[in-house]
């Protein structure tokens, strides 16, 4: 066994599938694959994967998360396709550009991050992505945030509860919800407002209630349960495409993730997508006017 090699836990009965990260001893550090929990096992508890289709939860997790981008694909076109809400410029059908939210993402896993700017990609969403250890969030959002003026912020990567601590209400507990607060903390010290910065904030299991304490408006885990890679994503996007006159639907958006209201939960919050009029391409199309 090497690291970078796909595992599972014997002891666990293979529930999650891993990579292996690094090891220490007769120890090895696992970082999820579909999961974006933070886990150490003894080695000789590990069991090599070679097709990690074979495993069912695998297939099932993947399946979910295709199916909830799908879902967010079509919702998508059917708003891009109708332009009834812009009765606010206009109460007629005309053509409009969109700008959705700007999203800044924060990873501590680079896999994960260039799925997550995949997605965003997909859905047309304009963001920056950023792969950094948890530890480094704090300093990084700091510079970040000044540089790329964000109307979202996602503070993710991998977590999980320490082993024998029982007090869950102890970020001390936590392998990086510390961090993650510290980075949210950033976050507010920049902008004040919840409707105009939106942070999404967590990992498996993390320390939901001190991550809104610290300003987040989505944050997991109220059920300390495990997340999947894209929820944080999921929730993202919705905000992005949100009007700014409505608050994001939080059962609506939660209903799109794969982990549900056990995985995810947040307060209200205003959307942060706009539209304007008119829309110079279309225009320049219909009149053969080129546009410089």
């Amino acid at each position: 066994m090497k690291q970078g090699d796909l595992v599972v836990r014997k002891s666990y009965g293979g529930d999650v599938l891993f990579r292996v990260a690094a090891f220490a001893a007769e120890q090895a550090v696992l970082r999820g694959m579909d999961y974006r929990l933070l886990a150490d096992a003894p080695v000789n508890d590990l069991q090599t994967v070679r097709n990690p289709d074979e495993l069912g939860g695998t297939r099932q997790a993947r399946i979910q998360a295709n199916e909830s981008l799908r879902r967010m694909s079509e919702e998508r076109n059917r708003q891009t396709g109708r332009a009834g809400f812009t009765t606010a410029l206009d109460d007629r059908r005309q053509p409009f550009f969109e700008l959705p939210g700007k999203v800044l993402h924060l990873d501590g896993d680079a896999n994960y991050l260039k799925k997550s700017m995949q997605v965003y990609g997909q859905l047309r969403v304009p963001a920056e992505g950023m792969h950094c250890h948890e530890s480094q969030m704090p300093q990084m959002l700091q510079r970040m945030l000044h540089q790329f003026h964000p109307d979202i912020v996602v503070i993710t990567g991998h977590d999980g509860v320490l082993k024998q601590r029982e007090d869950l209400q102890q970020l001390s507990s936590y392998k990086n919800s510390l961090n993650f607060v510290q980075a949210v903390q950033v976050a507010r010290d920049y902008e004040r407002n919840r409707d105009s910065l939106v942070v999404v904030a967590g990992a498996c299991q993390s320390h939901f209630e001190a991550l809104l304490h610290a300003g987040a408006n989505f944050a997991s885990s109220p059920g300390r349960i495990m997340i999947h890679a894209l929820d944080p994503v999921y929730v993202a996007v919705r905000a992005a495409f949100t009007p700014f006159r409505d608050t994001v639907n939080i059962a609506d958006v939660i209903a799109h993730t794969i982990s549900g209201r056990q995985g995810m939960g947040g307060i209200e919050t205003m959307g942060r997508y706009r539209i304007g009029v008119p829309n110079l391409k279309t225009q320049a199309s219909e009149q053969n006017v080129n546009i410089v």
